[in-house]
C-alpha cells in the first residue's frame, strides 16, 4: 500500500515553520497591548527608533554569540528594501497612524497587507494561489472587517489617519516580500538583524525626540518600548523569517489573521477590556480563516524556487 504522507525531514520542516509562526503571531498580538501604554509617552518616530535600537541591540548580541557573518552579497538587496519599508517606514506610519483613528479603523485598514502580499507574491515570486488559501484569507478578512467594525469608535478617525494605515500596509506587503528572496541565500537571524539596523538608521532623524521623551516618560512607558524591540521586534521577527524561508509569502501573509483575534483576547485578560458578542465572532472568523489557509491540502503548494529544507553549508564557526 503506497503512503502519500510527507517524509518525515518535509513534516518537521511544516512543523518547524507552524511553531515559529505561531510565536511571530502570539508576540505581535502582545505588541498592541504594549505600545498603547508607550505610545502615550512617546511620539511615533521616538517610539519606533527606540524598538529598533533595542531590537538591534539583542540581535547584534545574539549574532555575536553564535559568530553570525555577515549576509551575502545577494541577499542585500532584499534585506535592505525590507528593511526600508517594514522595520523602518512601516512602523513609523502606524504608530503616527494609530494616533489619528481609533483600533478598529487601523485594525480595519491595516489587514489589506496580507491579501496584497498574496497578490504581489503571485505577481513577483509566483506565489501559487490554491483555493483553500484564497477562501481562508476570504474568511479571515471578514473577520477582521468585524472585529475592526465592533472596536470603531464615533468620531475616532481622520483622513490623514486611515492613510497613513493604508501606507502602512503598502509597506509591509513590500517589505515582506522583498525579504523572501533574501532568505534564499542569507539566515533568517542575518536577514532580520541587518534588516532591523537598515530600519533603525532610517529613524535616526528621530533621536533627538526619543532622548528628550525618555527623559520625561514614565518607566512603565520606557519598558514597554524595549519589550517592543526585544520580543515583537528582535525574537517574532526571526521567527516570522524563519517560517518565510520555509513557505509561501502568500500563506505567511494569511497567518497574521490570527493577531486581531489574539488581540482581542490580550486587551480582555490584560486591559480589562471585555470584547462584545461582534467582536468573538469576528475573532473566531480570523482563526476559522487561518486554519483553512493552512490546511493540508493548502500547506502541499510550494513556490517554484522555493528555499529547500537543507541551508547551504557555511564555515565550521558560523551558527545556523
Amino acid at each position: 500500500m503506497m503512503n502519500d504522507s510527507p517524509p518525515a525531514p518535509t513534516r518537521r520542516a511544516e512543523w518547524g515553520a507552524a511553531a515559529a509562526a505561531t510565536v511571530t503571531v502570539v508576540l505581535w498580538a502582545s505588541a498592541f497591548v504594549s505600545i498603547r501604554s508607550a505610545g502615550e509617552a512617546y511620539s511615533p518616530g521616538a517610539l519606533a527608533l527606540g524598538r529598533l535600537l533595542a531590537g538591534a541591540l539583542t540581535l547584534g548580541v545574539i549574532c555575536l554569540l553564535r559568530r553570525e557573518t555577515w549576509p551575502p552579497r545577494p541577499a542585500w538587496r532584499g534585506i535592505a528594501i525590507s528593511g526600508l519599508l517594514w522595520f523602518g517606514f512601516y512602523m513609523v506610519a502606524l504608530n503616527w497612524g494609530e494616533q489619528q483613528v481609533d483600533a478598529g479603523t487601523a485594525a480595519l485598514v491595516v489587514n489589506i497587507g496580507p491579501i496584497l502580499i498574496a497578490l504581489l507574491g503571485a505577481r513577483l515570486l509566483g506565489d501559487p494561489m490554491p483555493p483553500r488559501l484564497l477562501a481562508g484569507m476570504a474568511v479571515s478578512f471578514a473577520g477582521a472587517v468585524t472585529v475592526g467594525l465592533s472596536m470603531s469608535g464615533e468620531g475616532g478617525s481622520s483622513v490623514l489617519g486611515v492613510v497613513l494605515c493604508l501606507l502602512a500596509a503598502v509597506a509591509y506587503a513590500g517589505g515582506v516580500v522583498a525579504q523572501k528572496p533574501a532568505l534564499g541565500s542569507a539566515s533568517p537571524l542575518q536577514v532580520t538583524t541587518f534588516g532591523c539596523l537598515v530600519g533603525a538608521v532610517l529613524c535616526l532623524p528621530f533621536a533627538g525626540q526619543l532622548v528628550r521623551e525618555a527623559a520625561q516618560a514614565p518607566a512603565s512607558a520606557t519598558l514597554n518600548m524595549v519589550y517592543l524591540g526585544v520580543f515583537p521586534t528582535a525574537l517574532a521577527f526571526t521567527t516570522w523569517a524563519y517560517a518565510l524561508s520555509r513557505t509561501t509569502a502568500s500563506r505567511m501573509g494569511a497567518t497574521t489573521y490570527a493577531v486581531p483575534a489574539l488581540v482581542v483576547l490580550m486587551s480582555w485578560l490584560f486591559l480589562g477590556e471585555v470584547p462584545g458578542l461582534l467582536t468573538l465572532v469576528g475573532g473566531a472568523l480570523c482563526l476559522a480563516g487561518v486554519a483553512v489557509s493552512r490546511s493540508r491540502a493548502a500547506a502541499r503548494a510550494r513556490t517554484p524556487g522555493a528555499v529547500p529544507e537543507p541551508r547551504p553549508e557555511r564555515a565550521p564557526d558560523s551558527a545556523r
